[in-house]
């Protein structure tokens, strides 16, 4: 008689906690990822059409970049996912070896309100290239992201602007639970695509326990959190993000969409957020700012004009071991080449950032590291917003 059949371990948890901030919600780990692993506290660039504005795939590596986006919505409409899996996939196509996430489309129902249109079948949207009708649903979704072969696949969500009041958001919010169970359903490569939940429910702390309560119930291997930083006040953003992250899964990542402001990461660090992306760093790069630890210096300003000096003697990126603010000042009167340089500053320093806030989590003394920050972006303790004060108290940070 043959014996009987073992089930054996489920697949390794996607998050590895290797340390805990003995005050706050502050978790350091990695994340282990079918291209390589990725510490966190981790800051995602989004690479919209397969790759960061600015830079080239093998400088974002060059950074110690390890993970970044790509999106759903404008790959799936141009070049289109045929070509890029004909390609090899998102990695191969865009020549990066290591991990990708993409988002799934649902931001586009915000961004491009006046040409979409929500339904349960999913959202209608006008292509902004040529104007044909394109529906865009969970299924759809998740089809085009296995086509791409991102490491992380979120679900489609149905996204309402964070200041959105009314019935739309509790509508909004029973739909994504709804389509995430649709995704689940989609996905043909659970074993190599992470499938993210996202969870909605806008400021009401109602809809979004509720919200959190059934998406928990979904074995997913982690979980974002959604339909935030959009405009509200930051006293409702940051307590939204503490009664999500109360309630979401210890052993499993939380990634906080949308977030980029270097305030924003080391208080929702303390949160307990783990995962972060945000177009912030890139696109202020743009418009010639550039950022640094006491906030940021806008290089068009003429008082930089004879200023030799680097953007930041204590960085070591390329741009500040080669280039002066006097270079870059000339270079943006009109060279696009001033807008790379910047680019990949920025970068480096949200990078640099995430390190220094992982190593102060590993070392326990997190909370100092805080205060160093803070110190640093503010001077005076009372030119500290006061959003800030009040949500690192909320986790035992205290700033005097």
């Amino acid at each position: 008689m043959a014996a009987p059949r073992v089930a054996g371990p489920g697949p390794a948890p996607l998050l590895r906690v290797t340390a805990e901030c003995g005050r706050s919600r502050a978790r350091a780990g990695e994340l282990r990822l079918p291209h390589g692993p990725v510490p966190c506290p981790v800051f995602m660039p989004v690479g919209t059409r397969g790759t960061a504005k600015g830079v080239t795939a093998a400088q974002l590596a060059a950074l110690g970049c390890r993970i970044c986006l790509g999106n759903t919505y404008h790959l799936g409409t141009r070049p289109g996912p045929e070509l890029v899996r004909r390609a090899g996939g998102l990695h191969a196509f865009m020549d990066w070896p290591h991990n990708l996430l993409t988002d799934s489309g649902g931001f586009q129902m915000v961004s491009l309100v006046e040409l979409s249109e929500v339904t349960e079948e999913g959202v209608r949207f006008r292509s902004p290239y040529g104007g044909e009708e394109i529906l865009l649903s969970p299924e759809r979704s998740i089809e085009i992201q296995n086509a791409l072969g991102a490491d992380i696949v979120m679900q489609l969500d149905d996204v309402v602007s964070s200041t959105t009041t009314g019935p739309r958001v509790e509508e909004a919010m029973h739909r994504s639970v709804r389509w995430l169970d649709r995704c689940i359903a989609a996905n043909r490569r659970p074993e190599q695509q992470n499938l993210f939940a996202i969870i909605q429910g806008g400021l009401d702390p109602a809809l979004r326990t509720k919200c959190l309560e059934e998406m928990t119930r979904r074995d997913v291997p982690g979980f974002a959190i959604g339909g935030l930083s959009g405009g509200e006040e930051k006293d409702q953003f940051w307590r939204m993000v503490k009664l999500s992250t109360d309630r979401l899964p210890r052993d499993k990542p939380r990634y906080l969409m949308g977030v980029g402001y270097a305030t924003d990461l080391v208080v929702c660090v303390a949160l307990g957020c783990d995962m972060f992306d945000c177009v912030f760093p890139t696109r202020t790069a743009r418009f010639g700012s550039a950022l640094v630890p006491w906030g940021s210096l806008q290089l068009k300003n003429k008082q930089f004009a004879k200023d030799f000096r680097p953007i930041d003697e204590n960085c070591g990126c390329p741009t500040c071991r080669r280039h002066s603010r006097a270079y870059l000042h000339a270079l943006l009167r009109s060279e696009t080449a001033a807008l790379h340089h910047l680019t990949v500053h920025n970068i480096a320093y949200q990078l640099g950032l995430m390190a220094s806030i992982r190593q102060s989590i590993l070392a326990q003394r997190f909370p100092e590291f805080v205060r160093e920050f803070l110190s640093a972006m503010y001077g005076a303790r009372e030119r500290v917003p006061r959003w800030v004060g009040e949500a690192l108290a909320a986790v035992g940070i205290a700033l005097d």
